[in-house]
């Protein structure tokens, strides 16, 4: 008989002050990977796939490569105003580029990015936004860069999960069960009212 290796998750949850520190300094590529990270859920390597092919009928159509789940995630809501994810992909899509690539994650050149160049990108952004902090001496600016060391492209995925209901993130990060959704993925409590 096997036993699974329990493994504790990860817990580390990047609030909006990291968030805007990284992404003030990272370029339109990873602007655009860590935007639709989020606001899809996926997992890093269903974000570099994404295709302008993808888009249909008015949604994104995702398969996820590690559970093979598909999803559709609307570009509209139902009163007709445009989603933030399909504000994003407008954005991407009237962008000029010298080689126009059916990847939605893309250089300036056209180019896709893959995970290492993602990685290389995004860790010179967080390296630089933490230097940033550093450079102002008080202790809450320090601690701030310590969180900001500490963030993980990775974590944008449990972000998207702690930013809505059980329900939502459940459905968006394509798992079946809400357990896999609440243990590993929600990094913040439940909001909850005092007594009184």
């Amino acid at each position: 008989m096997f036993r699974k290796n329990r493994e504790t998750p990860r817990d580390y949850y990047a609030d909006d002050t990291v968030w805007a520190a990284v992404y003030v300094k990272a370029p339109e590529e990873v602007k655009d990977a860590m935007d639709i990270s989020y606001l899809t859920g996926q997992r890093p390597a269903d974000v570099l796939k994404m295709m302008a092919t993808d888009i249909r009928d008015g949604a994104l159509e995702v398969r996820q490569n590690k559970t093979k789940k598909r999803l559709r995630i609307l570009l509209d809501y139902a009163n007709g105003t445009r989603s933030e994810l399909g504000k994003v992909i407008d954005r991407i899509s009237a962008r000029p580029r010298k080689v126009r690539s059916l990847f939605l994650v893309a250089t300036p050149a056209g180019s896709s990015l893959n995970r290492w160049t993602l990685r290389i990108r995004f860790d010179a952004a967080r390296a630089a936004a933490a230097n940033e902090a550093d450079e102002n001496e008080t202790p809450e600016m320090k601690a701030l860069a310590a969180r900001i060391r500490a963030f993980q492209f990775r974590d944008i995925r449990p972000k998207a999960a702690s930013e809505t209901t059980l329900e939502h993130a459940r459905k968006l990060l394509g798992h079946t069960e809400g357990q896999i959704t609440e243990t590993v993925y929600r990094r913040v409590g439940e909001v909850v009212n005092p007594t009184k």
